[in-house]
């Protein structure tokens, strides 16, 4: 069962007094618990908030469900987010995407069998003019090839 640690509560306990409402603590709460939570967002976890922020349960998940950057299942220690909107589709996007999957052996939305790697499609990422680009964790990269990309996750 999800627990927040100690300084985890006393973060959302914070952003719970800087706003006029809890609810619009929502957002930077999922993200700490999602942090604290191996990168993703359980049903234990919302429940948890729900306890902790004195909020229905539902005002959490119609947030999380909201949102594509609360990741919905256990990610890989490194999430890699390819960008396959137009601009980046139009520049290699989503054959970069497949490159990636071919050379980690690895589907896409599953974790490789060393729980280092996840590869996901995701919509903008706002570097259109930079396309093709991918998102490791919190980190860009932009105007890749897919074996600078590979390179890149390679050295990680």
């Amino acid at each position: 069962m999800f627990r927040l640690s100690k300084k985890g509560l006393e973060f959302v306990q914070s952003e719970m007094k800087r706003y006029e409402t809890k609810r619009s603590a929502i957002i930077p709460a999922l993200y700490c618990a999602q942090n604290e939570n191996d990168g993703w967002i359980s049903q234990d976890v919302i429940a948890h908030l729900s306890e902790v922020m004195e909020l229905p349960a539902s005002q959490i998940h119609e947030v999380f469900e909201f949102y594509t950057m609360f990741n919905k299942r256990p990610v890989g220690k490194n999430h890699v987010q390819v960008c396959c909107n137009i601009s980046c589709a139009m520049n290699g996007g989503r054959e970069l995407a497949d490159h990636i999957l071919k050379e980690f052996s690895v589907n896409e939305n599953e974790v490789t069998s060393d729980g280092k790697l996840s590869v996901s499609r995701v919509e903008c990422l706002g570097s259109c003019g930079t396309a093709p680009m991918m998102q490791v964790n919190d980190d860009y990269y932009e105007n890749l090839t897919p074996e600078r990309a590979v390179e890149i996750l390679k050295d990680l």
